[in-house]
């Protein structure tokens, strides 16, 4: 990578990164370049400043409440502690009730509920991967994930196993059953179709016909009346493909030559550029805006090898059908694809500014995401309503959303694009964002489309807000601590009074074991029973499965429901998941850090000698778990206050740290290109990194991990 720059006034640009902005992304757009470098840098140098400022707001805040807490030791007292977060401004005075007032957003958006996927951009084949996931193999997710268990003859194996199949086309026409069911008999008796006078006629064993108890939910076919090959039914605005084919493997022995029910699965899907990509310098930053700008163009394509087989993945089509007047209908075929940007707190070498320093990441992100989206403004492949989807990790308060909402109008004015073109995601994983959460989205209410919760990162901020409150519980305890249960409650409450049912989304987290599908169907079930109109999945399979949730529950009429509600408490948000006077033994004590050491290892490991942002990472037990920098910063932040509080020592956990290495080693032993660290603790960077995580942990900016993962991958890469 060249470390030559182009000066734009005192300001510098990495080369390569102000030749690709120059010769990959404009051209097309009608911008012309010297007008877009001038008005970016004379727009991020002033929008520095005020980034600055709000981020030593952030260290000012911290350390009243440190001082607090060190203060009120031994007295704590929840009113005293509410009433001193207002005094400092940590809790904002609450304004008069609003509605949302965001416009031409995608029914992805607005009207249809369904999974939502996160990807690392910077990776094509999983991009593409996940913008194609818009519809998924129902049978497949069933046949190839453990929710059809291996007993009794159903064992999967090297080649199609009948009695296991027969399990999944069960499961297939119980979900029929119960989300499109029979004027007469069930989906079991069903032996074919056809399309008689615009309406489906069903064929059963018994030689009767029948049809659908709601008629409207046969939308469209392909294929001829007499013989369709493809019925399309809906349900709670999601589409369900039959696909008939009596010479398919599955369809010749279905009584009904069914081989496939393919459901809509990732309605949306987040390609990011912040937690789950390792993005540290130009270099890096052009990788991921190259697969952003293909995206947007809708040529992204790569070349994949499946089964001693080559071919080029690309962009699926959308897929046509005839309604039931004949007429042909078009359906999106990927899923509406957001973006995620990076926060507030990290800088960027890839710019300098006028004053030599680096630019905020999330400033420079802001402007090329969009400049890219112009490509879709023209050719709406993606946004039917010409917006782009911009979601924003990170923020505390609603300061800091304004700022945001102020980077997105100066873009807006540099791009001579509409006003609230862009449209903001609120991601409520800050604490101070939670108890601030009306106040946040009014900062934002014509452009807001997106408001989550995420368990790791808000976990995280927990822990380092209360830092100095006391000993942190076990980490796996936090899922039924009384604070989690109120803020993911307050944020729907919320949500729903201002106005997102019908508008905007509501997410819940990430599922983050994705081997464990039986396990995600039992559990996720709840996200849509919450009010949440999509909810995170790490694969296009569990995206699949996930969508059967939405089928079952009408998102937008129990929003409805719970309206009526008695709201979240926001005492219960702000209660301390301390530990009350510990008396752990040592071994619990011990096995907790070595948990927590592990999946540190294993994902930093990854991130600092291989660039790798998110993995799958076996756990102490082997089960492979998604880690990201919000499950390092639980686990680094968890270990650190542990030591500050004196449950362990800085010795032991040190020696925790080498003993977990050798796992991690091991775990990771078949990979030709990683690098053992237990061969030389003293000059492994990432061994040195992982430490630091820990050790460093309490005077990390927020807890986040960022600065030190990013210095040490620097390091590496200069190596």
């Amino acid at each position: 990578m060249s470390s030559k720059s182009i000066s734009i006034q005192k300001s510098k640009i990495n080369e390569e990164l102000y030749n690709f902005v120059n010769n990959e992304i404009i051209p097309g757009t009608g911008i012309e370049v010297n007008n877009f470098w001038q008005g970016f840098m004379e727009a991020a140098n002033k929008l520095a400043d005020k980034n600055k400022l709000l981020l030593e707001k952030r260290d000012e805040i911290q350390k009243k409440i440190d001082n607090w807490h060190t203060s009120n030791k031994d007295n704590f007292n929840l009113e005293n502690y509410k009433n001193f977060l207002k005094e400092i401004n940590y809790i904002v005075e609450e304004q008069e009730d609003f509605t949302i007032e965001t416009e031409n957003v995608d029914q992805e958006i607005s009207n249809i509920a369904g999974p939502q996927l996160v990807v690392p951009v910077d990776n094509a084949r999983y991009a593409l991967n996940a913008a194609n996931a818009r519809w998924g193999s129902l049978y497949d997710a069933f046949y190839g994930t453990d929710v059809i268990e291996d007993d009794n003859g159903c064992e999967k194996a090297t080649s199609y196993n009948p009695k296991r199949g027969e399990k999944v086309i069960e499961k297939g026409r119980m979900l029929l059953d119960q989300v499109t069911p029979l004027e007469k008999g069930n989906w079991t008796e069903v032996s074919g179709f056809s399309i008689e006078k615009g309406n489906l006629t069903i064929h059963l064993l018994d030689k009767s016909k029948t049809t659908l108890q709601n008629k409207e939910k046969f939308i469209g076919y392909k294929g001829t009346k007499e013989k369709p090959t493809i019925i399309l039914l809906k349900n709670n605005y999601l589409h369900i493909e039959l696909n008939i084919d009596a010479k398919h493997v599955i369809g010749k022995d279905d009584k009904a030559n069914i081989s496939d029910i393919v459901i809509e699965s990732a309605i949306s899907t987040i390609m990011d550029l912040e937690d789950s990509v390792a993005a540290v310098d130009a270099e890096d930053k052009i990788k991921c805006y190259r697969n952003w700008l293909g995206i947007m163009k809708g040529t992204l394509q790569t070349e994949m090898v499946k089964n001693g087989k080559k071919f080029v993945r690309k962009l699926n089509s959308d897929r046509e059908y005839l309604n039931n007047k004949d007429q042909k209908i078009s359906l999106h075929g990927r899923s509406l694809i957001l973006v995620r940007n990076v926060g507030h707190l990290m800088k960027n070498p890839s710019i300098t500014l006028d004053n030599g320093s680096e630019i905020p990441e999330g400033i420079m992100d802001a402007f090329i995401t969009v400049l890219c989206a112009i490509h879709d403004f023209k050719n709406k492949l993606n946004s039917r309503t010409g917006s782009i989807y911009i979601v924003k990790p990170k923020m505390h308060g609603p300061e800091e959303v304004a700022f945001a909402d102020e980077i997105f109008s100066n873009v807006e004015k540099v791009l001579k694009l509409k006003p609230n073109t862009i449209k903001i995601g609120i991601m409520d994983e800050e604490r101070r964002t939670t108890v601030n959460l009306k106040e946040c989205i009014r900062q934002a209410k014509k452009r807001i489309a997106f408001i989550n919760t995420g368990f790791l990162d808000r976990t995280g901020d927990e822990m380092h807000t209360s830092f100095e409150a006391g000993p942190m519980i076990f980490k796996g305890e936090m899922k039924k601590s009384s604070w989690l249960l109120a803020y993911e409650n307050w944020n729907v409450d919320i949500g729903l009074n201002c106005g997102f049912s019908g508008k905007a989304q509501i997410g819940k987290g990430m599922w983050a074991m994705p081997d464990k599908m039986k396990d995600m169907l039992d559990q996720k079930a709840s996200h849509p029973i919450a009010g949440a109109n999509c909810a995170w999945v790490p694969s296009p399979t569990a995206a699949t499965l996930h969508a059967t949730h939405y089928h079952k529950i009408n998102v937008f009429e129990r929003q409805k429901e719970l309206l009526s509600r008695d709201k979240a408490n926001l005492n219960d948000i702000l209660t301390i998941p301390v530990a009350d006077r510990p008396n752990w033994s040592k071994e619990e004590i011990n096995k907790e850090i070595e948990n927590n050491a592990q999946g540190i290892l294993g994902y930093v490991v990854r991130w600092i000698d291989q660039g790798v942002g998110c993995s799958k990472v076996p756990d102490v037990n082997n089960i492979g778990l998604m880690e990201d920098r919000a499950t390092l910063r639980i686990s680094s932040q968890h270990i650190a206050n542990w030591l500050h509080h004196e449950i362990t020592t800085k010795e032991k956990v040190l020696e925790i740290m080498k003993k977990m290495a050798k796992v991690v080693d091991q775990q990771n032993s078949s990979d030709k290109s990683y690098v053992p660290m237990s061969k030389d603790f003293e000059n492994s960077v990432s061994f040195k990194a992982a430490c630091e995580l820990i050790f460093e942990g309490k005077n990390q900016p927020s807890g986040y991990t960022e600065p030190i993962l990013h210095l040490r991958r620097l390091e590496k890469k200069s190596a």
